[in-house]
């Protein structure tokens, strides 16, 4: 039943913060290994390249990859959610006083991330592909030219094999383990600061709302740079061999990312990770939240009428 909670709260958050991914991705992808000053700007900021998007792709183009984001939510929020609860239920990173570990919630949190990052890694890759894929005008970054989800999971499984749908896994480690230590932990942080100074219930939607766009803050800045390199390295082209054309690992991209655009290249699309990643934790939580109080009040019920 946790599985099932955590996978139907990701999805809710995804149908409404999947947009901002798309533009997320291609802010990323602008300017690919050049220095400032030497690419076309094709989005200038969050507001223009939703502009960008509706105008040369349609409407519709702000929901593209919407399917493997969807099952990617499914597979990686669902172990995520899902274990998490367990650990907390389990009491294994609780004070004396029923207060969470600060130390036990990064660890908690970043390992259950790693496990849901790696399973979902293939969906996380045609997602990527698909939301990318643009009309010329806008178009940045490699273009794969897919036709569907079904039919990239074909393309990518037929020319490199399945290894091949796991193509940049390694990058969820880090991108994910981050991302979900520092949202679990500050989310579960605040909600106890909140608690404690009796500003709001704890399972108020207020309580969850602070909660989230605080962990939306410090998940954009700890979990950019991981994110722009899992960005590059999932969507680059590969040669006859299956490998990639640019970057040949993480450690190779920093580099090249860092000789090239900088420190400020490790940013691009801050603000839009922050924008999708905010409203995203909100309702996504805020689902959890609600949907794990339900299952509590059913089972309790449901204990009272047996006994």
């Amino acid at each position: 039943m946790e599985f099932a909670i955590g996978a139907v709260a990701a999805c809710g958050a995804c149908l409404v913060s999947n947009p901002m991914d798309v533009l997320k991705t291609r802010m990323q992808l602008q300017g690919e290994l050049r220095a400032r000053g030497r690419y076309v700007v094709v989005y200038k900021n969050i507001i223009h390249a939703a502009y960008a998007v509706a105008k040369a792709d349609g409407i519709l183009g702000l929901q593209k990859g919407l399917a493997p984001a969807l099952c990617y939510q499914v597979v990686m929020n669902g172990i995520r959610f899902g274990l998490y609860r367990r650990v907390l239920d389990s009491g294994v990173i609780s004070r004396a006083d029923g207060s969470m570990s600060p130390l036990g919630c990064v660890a908690a949190g970043a390992g259950v991330g790693v496990i849901g990052g790696f399973i979902g890694s293939p969906l996380y890759l045609i997602k990527t592909h698909l939301q990318t894929q643009a009309a010329d005008s806008i178009a940045v970054g490699h273009q794969h030219k897919h036709q569907g989800f079904l039919s990239a999971v074909y393309s990518i499984s037929s020319k490199e094999g399945i290894r091949g749908l796991w193509r940049g896994s390694s990058t969820s480690i880090p991108r994910v383990g981050v991302g979900s230590a520092s949202q679990l932990f500050t989310f579960s942080m605040s909600k106890d600061w909140l608690d404690h100074y009796e500003l709001y219930p704890r399972d108020s939607w207020q309580s969850t709302f602070f909660g989230a766009m605080t962990s939306g803050l410090v998940i954009s800045t700890c979990m950019s740079p991981f994110d722009v390199i899992a960005t590059r390295i999932y969507n680059q082209g590969v040669d006859s061999k299956g490998r990639g054309v640019l970057y040949s690992g993480i450690p190779d991209c920093i580099v090249k990312i860092s000789r090239s655009e900088g420190l400020r290249g490790f940013y691009k699309g801050w603000s839009a990770i922050y924008f999708r990643i905010g409203p995203h934790s909100f309702f996504n939580l805020i689902f959890w939240d609600s949907l794990t109080q339900l299952h509590k009040k059913y089972e309790k019920k449901n204990s009272e009428e047996t006994t």
